[in-house]
């Protein structure tokens, strides 16, 4: 008799794909935020003007709701590795882009569209690659090691998340080309180990995402009180408090310390999310989950307004990542909450919906604080913002009473 193979831990990477597919998902995430960083501190350098960073959020934005349509059905019927292939080498000719920008200088205080443009070929790369990787890396492990993978594919990418702009931010002082070459050099990386992730035949693909089955998802949402309530909640508190487009200006005019200042910044909700995730795997939440949904933003809320009021980096480090902490929180129990309410046979349809909106919240949170920002200054912004997060958990416990009134999953 045959010995049964381990499952847990470390085991899935003796699946050598699976092996290839995570690291290079590592990488190009790692390459995302060190890029991602080091555009936001030179456009900010460039033109110490705040609106111009809600643009960044703005060109991103753009491409991600008519993609959306195509995408998934891209990913189901051709083939997942040339889709990431081609995703991977777009990146990787962005960071070239960029560096050629910076060169030739060809951006300066009143010339920002290049790197808009670039940005919006980026936004539309990253729009491909995320369900590609999703549902290639369901074909590189048996079906009962799925869990553990996913589990190593999201440490893989909160990993990232925290690294990577702690990379961006130390490598800018060595000079403005720097953090973009460090970027292509991950892209490329990356694109070697997809290519030699071996062909698998595509297995039977979702129905593809179309306007009718968005129309489906959006009346099953508004007539759900709970899955509306838990939706619209977090859309609101992140459009009014998404303070991640102002951190150049907190780390360059308020602290007064520079990109490794803003890589550190950047870092720090991810490093709350973690935490937090891990606490909820621990201890999962067992009651009174509407009422910890609400408290949670309201959490998200003070704590903007703390990052707002904080004079020194030592003092908002805390704050971004009892941000990060809360909104994990939240992103549970909300997408628990989707899973647990929606019939099997609408699932697919509400999940498409939830994540269109939930998808582009954060880049228009981004365009909506630079403008307020620069309408009003970036601490009158966060401010408004954390206030505004704090209102609408008041407001949405009376307008969704069954949310808050919601105990167990």
């Amino acid at each position: 008799m045959s010995e049964k193979r381990p499952t847990g831990g470390r085991a899935v990477f003796r699946h050598v794909d699976f092996a290839r597919y995570s690291f290079a998902r590592f990488l190009w995430g790692l390459g995302l935020q060190i890029q991602t960083v080091a555009v936001a501190w030179y456009v900010y350098d460039v033109t110490s003007d705040p609106l111009a960073l809600g643009m960044i959020g703005l060109a991103t934005f753009i491409p991600a709701v008519p993609l959306s349509l195509v995408t998934g059905p891209a990913a189901d019927r051709y083939d997942r590795r040339i889709i990431m292939l081609i995703c991977c080498a777009t990146m990787a000719l962005c960071a070239a882009a960029f560096v050629a920008l910076m060169f030739y200088g060809a951006v300066g205080a009143g010339q920002v569209w290049p790197v808009y443009l670039v940005v919006f070929v980026l936004g539309v790369a990253r729009s491909f690659s995320n369900p590609a990787g999703q549902a290639l890396v369901m074909s590189l492990v048996p079906d009962e090691e799925y869990p553990s993978a996913a589990a190593w594919n999201n440490s893989m990418n909160q990993t990232a998340n925290i690294v990577g702009p702690a990379i961006g931010g130390l490598l800018f002082p060595l000079g403005v080309y720097a953090p973009f070459i460090a970027a292509g050099v991950a892209f490329v990386v990356a694109f070697f180990l997809v290519a030699r992730i071996a062909y698998r035949p595509q297995k039977a693909g979702k129905p593809p995402v179309t306007l009718a089955m968005l129309a489906a998802g959006y009346k099953f949402i508004w007539g759900s009180p709970i899955i509306l309530g838990a939706i619209t909640l977090d859309l609101i508190a992140v459009l009014l408090a998404g303070a991640t487009a102002l951190l150049p200006i907190f780390a360059r005019d308020i602290f007064q310390t520079g990109p490794w200042g803003l890589g550190l910044l950047r870092a720090m909700p991810s490093v709350g999310s973690v935490a937090a995730a891990l606490m909820l795997a621990y201890f999962p939440l067992q009651a009174g989950i509407g009422k910890k949904m609400l408290i949670s933003v309201a959490i998200y809320g003070l704590a903007t307004i703390g990052f707002g009021l904080s004079s020194h980096i030592l003092l908002a480090i805390p704050c971004l990542i009892v941000i990060g902490a809360a909104d994990m929180v939240s992103v549970v129990i909300r997408q628990t909450l989707i899973q647990v309410e929606t019939p099997p046979e609408m699932r697919g349809r509400v999940v498409a919906v939830h994540t269109i909106l939930t998808g582009t919240s954060n880049q228009l949170g981004e365009f909506e604080s630079g403008a307020l920002a620069w309408a009003i200054g970036a601490v009158p912004a966060v401010l408004v913002g954390g206030v505004g997060a704090l209102a609408a958990a008041g407001l949405w416990a009376r307008l969704f009473p069954d949310l808050r009134k919601r105990e167990t999953y």
